[in-house]
């Protein structure tokens, strides 16, 4: 190996270790959780090695620059990640395996018309907006409930649970705080809808031990595996 997959294999090793180590501390069986590794604007060599050392979920936030590395890895789970304009629904509902950011049933519809039949069902998640940040992208928690029974209608579409990005915040208790307001926010819609959706897509880098405390099933880790972003010199979206 070289230097450099030497270094990638031993970022991937201490973030599965962190995540090992929380779901320990949680009473969780390690296994009942997704690493999904956060490639955007990083090269395709870098999602190879990683894919080499038995990575399997790349997450993308850019549309044009995710399907380009899927042509070349096809046989990797592939994640949208990022918001989701109009104009860009059909290339996502024809290329890609998770979509984690619906937050209008505009989109959500237009995922389901446009899905290909021969690939099945979407899975996807609701965005909420769990730090009541009016920039941030995301339903409030009380309109989730609304959303996601409109998209249980979608013949297209699997419903699988929610996913958040809260404010950065330090402290374990702090951090915890909107992972388990989004916990109950997919509690409450399985009670009313009579449904299971297990899904908990939350925590990154720096807030990954408390959202799998908090019951994650989905953590999605860029920078602790891939360094730093470089934005100059990712794709159009």
């Amino acid at each position: 190996m070289s230097n450099t997959e030497i270094d990638l294999a031993q970022r991937l090793a201490r973030v599965n270790a962190r995540i090992e180590a929380a779901a320990r501390q949680a009473g969780r069986d390690p296994a009942e959780i997704t690493l999904l590794a956060v490639s955007k604007t990083k090269p395709l060599e870098m999602v190879d090695a990683f894919a080499t050392l038995g990575q399997r979920h790349f997450g993308e936030n850019y549309v044009q620059e995710g399907v380009a590395k899927q042509q070349q890895r096809p046989d990797l789970i592939w994640h949208m990640i990022g918001p989701i304009q109009s104009n860009k629904t059909r290339l996502i509902a024809e290329h890609f395996d998770w979509v984690h950011a619906i937050d209008r049933f505009k989109i959500a519809r237009r995922l389901s018309e446009q899905r290909p039949v021969e690939k099945g069902p979407l899975p996807v998640l609701i965005e909420v907006n769990t730090s009541n940040e009016p920039t941030k992208a995301g339903v409030m928690p009380d309109e989730a409930l609304a959303l996601a029974e409109q998209i249980l209608a979608l013949p297209s579409l699997e419903l699988r649970g929610l996913m958040t990005i809260p404010a950065r915040s330090q402290g374990l208790e702090n951090q915890r705080r909107p992972f388990r307001l989004l916990r109950e926010t997919l509690e409450r819609i399985n009670r009313a809808l009579g449904v299971e959706l297990n899904e908990l897509s939350m925590g990154m880098s720096g807030d990954l031990e408390a959202a799998i405390l908090e019951g994650a099933t989905i953590v999605r880790v860029g920078t602790d595996l891939f360094g730093p972003r470089d934005y100059g010199a990712r794709a159009q979206a």
